[in-house]
C-alpha cells in the first residue's frame, strides 16, 4: 500500500536533476561526477545509467552496455514519480541507446537539457561506438538545450583538428549548422596561461569565457562535471548565459581545491565538496 500523506504537509520541493550517463567505478566522473556536483549546488541528483565502466584514475579497462529497455525504464520510473527539473546527458555509446535517450526527451517533453557528448576520456580511450557519432548528431543535437564538446570532441564531429579560437569560433558555428541550438565549446587543450571558452547560441553573439589556468594533474571528469553544474544550475532557475558561468566558477573552484590532492595513479578527480550548498527548497506554489 502506498505511504498516504495529506497534501497540505507538502509546501516544498528540491531542484530535481536527473544524470542519463555512464557509471565510473573510480568515482571521478560519470553518474558519480555527477551526483556530486548536483548534491555540491543544492540539488536532488537522480541517475539513468546507459553503461557500466570498468575504471580508474589510469584508464578505462572494459565498457558494458545497459540494455535500451533498460535504460527506457530508468528514466520513466524517475520523471513518472519524481519529476525533472533540467537533464544532463553524457555518454551513450551505441546507436540503440541514443534512439532510446532521444525518444524520452519527447515522451516527457524534457526542455532544460544539457548534453555533453563524451566520446574520449581523459586517459585518451574511446567511449563511443563510431556508428554512433552520426545518429546522436541527428536525434540529440535539435533536442537539447545545449552541447558541451572540447576539443577533441568537436574536433571528430566537424571532422578537423582545431587549434586555436579562430579554429573554435569557425568549429561552434559548423555544430549550429549540423542542428545543434547553444554550443560551449572548451578551450581547455588550447596551449597557454588562460582557457577560453566559446557560448554560441543560435542567433546571439558569440560570447568568450576567459581564466586564468589552474595547474593540476586532477582533471579526471572535468567535463561530466561542468555539464553536470550547467544542468543544476538551470533547475535552479538561472537562464543559459549565466548557467554557464555559474557552473565554470564551481568547476574552476573543484579543481583549486583538489590540485594538490594524490588520488591513484593517473590523472585524479576534482574536489566537487569543496563548498557544498544546503539542499535549495522551492515552494511548491513557485
Amino acid at each position: 500500500m502506498a505511504y498516504e500523506t495529506p497534501s497540505h504537509a507538502f509546501q516544498y520541493r528540491y531542484p530535481r536533476v536527473l544524470s542519463i550517463a555512464g557509471s565510473d567505478s573510480g568515482g571521478g566522473a560519470g553518474i558519480q561526477a555527477d551526483l556530486k556536483t548536483f548534491a555540491a549546488l543544492g540539488c536532488f541528483g537522480m541517475t539513468a545509467i546507459t553503461a557500466l565502466t570498468a575504471q580508474n584514475t589510469c584508464g578505462v579497462r572494459a565498457i558494458h552496455g545497459v540494455p535500451p529497455e533498460m535504460l527506457r525504464g530508468q528514466i520513466d520510473a524517475v520523471i513518472e514519480d519524481i519529476g525533472v527539473d533540467a537533464v544532463k546527458i553524457g555518454m551513450l555509446h551505441a546507436p540503440d541507446i541514443v534512439h532510446t535517450v532521444a525518444q524520452a526527451l519527447d515522451r516527457h517533453a524534457l526542455h532544460q537539457v544539457v548534453f555533453d557528448p563524451v566520446m574520449v576520456a581523459t586517459s585518451g580511450a574511446v567511449l563511443i561506438d563510431k556508428t554512433a557519432v552520426a545518429v546522436l548528431v541527428r536525434e540529440l543535437f535539435p533536442r537539447v538545450t545545449l552541447i558541451t564538446p572540447n576539443l577533441d570532441e568537436a574536433a571528430l564531429l566537424v571532422g578537423r583538428a582545431l587549434h586555436s579560437e579562430q579554429d573554435m569560433e569557425a568549429a561552434a558555428a559548423e555544430l549550429l549548422d549540423q542542428g545543434a541550438n547553444a554550443v560551449l565549446l572548451k578551450g581547455g587543450h588550447l596551449p597557454g596561461d588562460t582557457v577560453s571558452d566559446l557560448l554560441l547560441q543560435r542567433g546571439g553573439e558569440k560570447i568568450w569565457m576567459r581564466a586564468p589556468r589552474i595547474a593540476s594533474p586532477n582533471t579526471h571528469g572535468t567535463g561530466c562535471t561542468l555539464s553536470s553544474a550547467i544542468a543544476a544550475h538551470l533547475a535552479l532557475g538561472e537562464p543559459l548565459v549565466q548557467a554557464v558561468e555559474s557552473a565554470r566558477s564551481f568547476i574552476r573552484g573543484a579543481l583549486q581545491a583538489g590540485a594538490e590532492v594524490h588520488t591513484g595513479q593517473g590523472s585524479g578527480p576534482l574536489n566537487h565538496g569543496f563548498a557544498p550548498l544546503v539542499m535549495r527548497r522551492i515552494g511548491l506554489r513557485d
